[in-house]
């Protein structure tokens, strides 16, 4: 998964925009930007927050410097630790080339002490969207931590996984309807990016983005399978 085999890939699936979302970190992500310069592909900066509440929320953003702004709060809130390399793998910065910089070797893989409300917070004060991750799988989902979702956190959708097929999501999310919903591969490897979702936005930025998933000023989001 380094950046020019990401990139490669969006394009020969026909995609006009991809996230970068690792765990807690969003330090690959100006190398996939300087690959996807001038190809027609938009990367979104991001990252893939985990909460003290054990609940993953998805933080995107339009530029690199503010998802980095994102994960240098996230790791000030994080346990100095490194990460242990026998159970987690090898955490690589990489180049747009995909030539390693230099190991990461902070513990990304575990929550920091910021609150579901402090990391939406964080990010709207980026100029950010916030998305509950997978929030129908049975573990580090905001309704599996939490059961419910606050009427007051400021998150533009909750997104569904893979796992649940699309013409079942209407019934079994009935609950959270008000909700608007994304749908993403969530990949981990180059087999796993697919087309999930087609917006009708007049430019391929987070703003608009939510927007469509506001169903405002024309803009619409559509879940494909």
């Amino acid at each position: 998964m380094t950046p020019p085999l990401i990139v490669r890939r969006a394009l020969q699936l026909g995609l006009g925009i991809v996230a970068i979302t690792d765990h807690n970190s969003a330090l690959n992500v100006a190398a996939a930007r300087e690959v996807a310069r001038g190809s027609g592909l938009t990367v979104w900066a991001g990252l893939e927050v985990q909460t003290r509440e054990e609940a993953h929320i998805v933080c995107l953003f339009d530029e690199v410097d503010q998802a980095k702004a994102m994960q240098e709060t996230v790791e000030a809130h994080m346990p100095d630790k490194a990460n242990p390399e026998e159970f987690f793998g090898i955490q690589l910065v990489v180049d747009a080339r995909g030539e390693l910089v230099r190991k990461d070797e902070q513990l990304r893989q575990v929550a920091c002490d910021l609150s579901v409300e402090d990391t939406v917070a964080l990010t709207r004060d980026l100029a950010g969207v916030a998305i509950a991750a997978h929030v129908d799988r049975p573990s580090y989902s905001l309704l599996a931590s939490l059961g419910f979702v606050p009427d007051d956190l400021d998150l533009v959708a909750l997104e569904v996984s893979q796992a649940i097929p699309l013409d079942e999501v209407p019934a079994r999310m009935a609950r959270w309807a008000r909700w608007a919903w994304t749908r993403s591969s969530d990949a981990h490897t180059l087999a796993q990016m697919l087309p999930c979702m087609a917006l009708e936005v007049s430019e391929p930025t987070v703003a608009e983005f939510e927007l469509a998933l506001r169903q405002e000023s024309g803009r619409k989001v559509t879940l494909v399978a």
